[in-house]
């Protein structure tokens, strides 16, 4: 769906990307085969840690003067990223899951040189939300004839986040994710089991002051959701998409506070049914301070988490992401230019 924005520029899904006429008329490479590509991989994420082939089969569609650089979580990112830039980057791309993504995104914050993604995690949030494909040889394709364009990016505590940051049981379900991946490796099944074992082992929610610039409000709750991804709340028929739009936070704040309440907000999660002012509220705002009853909390960002002193500080970066967005289909190209 595209429809104007200000009467210049266009909204093309994915949902919170606003993009020019001309950014529409130029793609980014212009078929160039001899692009200077630095691939960004983490060896332990997803499909990277089955087989090196998607990314051998992603640089042979970049060209010859695309060149891979790993690096391992733990390890400074920044400094991987700045060497490829140094190396004389034209294009730095993620390839992984959105703990990559968000990883790559932070070191190229306020970058001339463009980011793009090449989704070879588990769930790809990111990747999806951007519209992009799950096959490594169309996703390059795609980045190849895609459009660079600024977006904003959340940060929490100075920390970047693309999707989304939660503090609560999101948190608790990341840290029980990670022991059972160890037992029986990255599978989307045993993601979700996960969470059952996370709600079965649920004790209270927790106690929260939340400040925006409208408001101060208190809350007991066991979820505390801040999301920049319209694509996750289109997903499970949440609300908040139109604030990710228009650069503000979209922060859902769990009502249920019991094990069976939890269950409940599960299920209708899963079945698309959940409502607001009953199984949650919905703050919008460009910057939001949680300050938790406990002075530290779990913080997960972007399949991430660590356990970091309250207060929560959420701002939107003051830098931009220079992101490639991949080219819409004939039909909506005509649809914008008219």
């Amino acid at each position: 769906m595209i429809r104007a924005l200000m009467g210049k520029s266009f909204e093309l899904c994915p949902r919170g990307f606003a993009m020019t006429r001309a950014d529409l008329q130029t793609s980014f490479a212009a078929g160039r085969r001899d692009l200077r590509v630095s691939i960004i991989a983490n060896p332990k994420s997803g499909q990277n840690s089955r087989a090196r082939e998607p990314l051998e089969t992603a640089k042979d569609v970049f060209g010859s003067n695309a060149r891979i650089y790993f690096w391992k979580p733990g390890a400074e990112i920044a400094q991987t990223v700045q060497q490829a830039l140094e190396d004389g980057a034209e294009l730095v791309v993620a390839a992984g899951g959105d703990g990559t993504c968000m990883a790559v995104a932070q070191a190229m914050l306020g970058q001339p040189v463009p980011m793009a993604v090449l989704p070879l995690g588990t769930f790809n949030f990111y990747a999806r939300g951007l519209g992009l494909s799950e096959d490594p040889t169309e996703t390059a394709q795609q980045i190849l004839d895609g459009h660079a364009h600024d977006i904003s990016v959340g940060s929490v505590n100075g920390q970047v986040f693309l999707n989304n940051a939660s503090l609560g049981i999101y948190p608790q379900i990341l840290r029980a994710r990670e022991a059972i991946y160890r037992r029986w490796g990255r599978h989307r099944i045993v993601a979700y089991w996960s969470v059952i074992r996370t709600f079965l082992r649920f004790q209270r929610p927790m106690s929260a002051k939340i400040t925006t610039e409208h408001h101060v409000a208190y809350h007991k709750t066991p979820l505390i959701f801040v999301a920049r991804s319209a694509y996750q709340l289109d997903r499970f028929n949440l609300n908040g998409a139109e604030a990710i739009e228009q650069d503000k936070f979209a922060v859902l704040i769990a009502r249920s506070k019991g094990r069976m309440g939890l269950f409940r907000l599960a299920w209708r999660m899963v079945t698309r049914t959940m409502a607001q002012d009953r199984d949650y509220d919905l703050v919008t705002c460009r910057e939001i301070t949680i300050e938790t009853k406990r002075k530290r909390a779990l913080l997960a960002y972007d399949g991430e988490k660590q356990r970091s002193l309250s207060p929560f500080k959420f701002h939107m970066s003051k830098k931009s992401l220079k992101i490639i967005l991949p080219p819409q289909d004939g039909a909506q190209l005509q649809e914008a230019a008219e």
